[in-house]
């Protein structure tokens, strides 16, 4: 991984540090290198392609801090995963956190500014896996070799990603691809429409080119995850666009389903240190405590879940940070939260209260203990500060719960059959079919709770919210919503985040989004 980060990174900086003219000539500095020098053989575009899947999970290119990707952020909560965490979560009904860095608080409470510094951080994270994706695919889509050649669709797809990342987040978004000239440029912003467009267009283009799904090495993208990622992009399509896909979003969701995928026996080692033994998980971001050491991603997760007098060897790691933990409007949509029924009732109690009556204060809230450093035969990661458990990004229960969705939304299919996948989580979550529903139950309120019970904390809920209009609604509240303790509505147009302050003042193309 090391190699990895090293060879990517002086590729990546010299390609941004030339003019485009320069990159048809070998320097005379022996320190200065171009894709010549770092491109030569089949092992250094693998290495190169890991460098793009290696900015979803690291922060720069020493572990777990140090030459980091990004400037104007701590390197410890640049990360990816990180961010996306931050966004998803804390701005929602799930989770909220009780540090006082920077502007985070502004997050808890939905008030954020074109200021705040982790919208800041996400935006410009997006833009780095842009950027690296775009170069590697501009060395490498004239090889004629046929492996590079599928290296270049993963780079597609992680480049599709990020881009479904922005739209989803942020609306508007500046809009480059290997196709502009290298240098310094003001990108034009893309409408939100036009990356939906965009997106869509690439992911149908790579969809029948891409290993098989199930057919690549662990954590690299295949056609389950082009798959699961445009049925992510149909479902929220008339969000996006104006438009519903809900048809579209029922087919890719039932291509999924019968691509051989199963559901894991027992919910909680989806969350574990070997996770990477799941055939459930579709898309994954990778995490090693030897080899992918990071402030960020499941580092940050599971540390940030333990504190006050929570044991923090229970999760196989060596001190908690006293950060995360679930709202009372999360424990609520289980009917026990002890998980003798529920088993995806994972809260911590002892020594926690339920209400968040003040924000900083960790032990105000239950504590959540999904994700540990621990195997599923109970034994320790390989390290105690830096997990080795993955972040499941895409997996198949998602998939049963976005088909029953399209098929309540008019979207085709069978209505059988989404209620038959719905109760086979629930049958996993109870252990019996004793918290099965029946047809009349199978509603969109229903779901929202469910998507609620089955995906916490894995970055999906702002994204729900919205696509359920809850978000911004003053009728459905949750604690400091708004920034009242008892929770209050928002302005619609929070729907999106703001394009940084930062971007405006440099790009004169980009418009900020209207409320901000």
């Amino acid at each position: 991984m090391k190699y990895i980060k090293i060879i990517a990174f002086l590729f990546i900086g010299a390609l941004f540090a030339a003019c485009e003219g320069d990159l048809d000539t070998i320097p005379l500095d022996k320190d200065q290198k171009t894709e010549v020098d770092i491109y030569q053989t089949t092992e250094d575009y693998k290495a190169g392609l890991a460098k793009i899947y290696a900015g979803l999970a690291t922060t720069g290119q020493q572990g777990p801090a140090g030459q980091g990707d990004l400037g104007g952020i701590d390197e410890g909560i640049s990360s990816y995963v990180r961010q996306l965490f931050y966004l998803q979560q804390f701005t929602t009904d799930e989770t909220k956190v009780a540090w006082n860095d920077q502007t985070v608080q502004d997050l808890n409470k939905g008030i954020w500014t074109p200021a705040e510094v982790n919208v800041r951080g996400m935006y410009y994270r997006i833009a780095f896996e842009v950027a690296l994706a775009n170069e590697f695919i501009r060395v490498a889509k004239e090889n004629t070799d046929a492996q590079i050649q599928e290296f270049v669709y993963e780079a597609r797809f992680l480049r599709a990603l990020a881009y479904w990342h922005a739209l989803d987040m942020f609306g508007n978004f500046p809009f480059v691809t290997e196709e502009d000239a290298v240098g310094n440029f003001n990108p034009p912003m893309a409408t939100r429409a036009e990356l939906f467009q965009y997106v869509e267009t690439e992911l149908l283009d790579i969809e029948n080119k891409i290993a098989k799904a199930g057919m690549n090495e662990y954590a690299r993208a295949d056609q389950g995850a082009v798959w699961m990622l445009l049925a992510k992009l149909y479902l929220n399509a008339e969000v996006y666009t104006g438009n519903a896909r809900w048809a579209d979003a029922l087919k890719y969701s039932e291509n999924i389903i019968n691509a051989g995928y199963q559901l894991e026996d027992k919910y909680a080692n989806l969350f574990l240190a070997d996770n990477d033994n799941s055939n459930e998980i579709i898309f994954t971001v990778a995490f090693d405590g030897q080899r992918t050491q990071t402030w960020g991603g499941t580092t940050f997760i599971i540390h940030a879940a333990v504190g006050g007098d929570m044991d923090p060897s229970v999760f196989g790691i060596d001190g908690g940070w006293g950060g995360i933990r679930a709202t009372a409007a999360f424990a609520d949509k289980f009917d026990d939260i002890s998980g003798d029924v529920d088993k995806r009732a994972m809260f911590v109690t002892d020594g926690q209260a339920k209400e968040i009556a003040d924000l900083s204060k960790f032990t105000d809230g239950y504590a959540i203990a999904k994700y540990k450093n621990i195997t599923s035969n109970g034994e320790g990661g390989s390290h105690l500060t830096f997990p080795d458990t993955d972040f499941p990004m895409f997996r198949l229960a998602d998939a049963y719960l976005m088909y029953a969705e399209a098929v309540v939304r008019g979207g085709g299919g069978s209505a059988t059959q989404a209620l038959a996948y719905i109760n086979e989580l629930r049958e996993r979550a109870y252990g019996d079919d004793s918290g099965n529903i029946n047809a009349g139950e199978l509603t969109l309120e229903f779901l929202l709770e469910e998507r609620a019970r089955e995906l916490y904390w894995e970055a999906h809920r702002r994204t729900d919210l919205i696509r359920f209009g809850k978000f911004t609604d003053a009728n459905y509240k949750w604690e400091w919503k708004g920034g009242n303790a008892d929770g209050s509505g928002i302005e619609d147009y929070r729907k999106v985040f703001p394009i940084p302050s930062s971007d405006i003042g440099a790009n004169p193309n980009l418009k900020q989004n209207p409320g901000y």
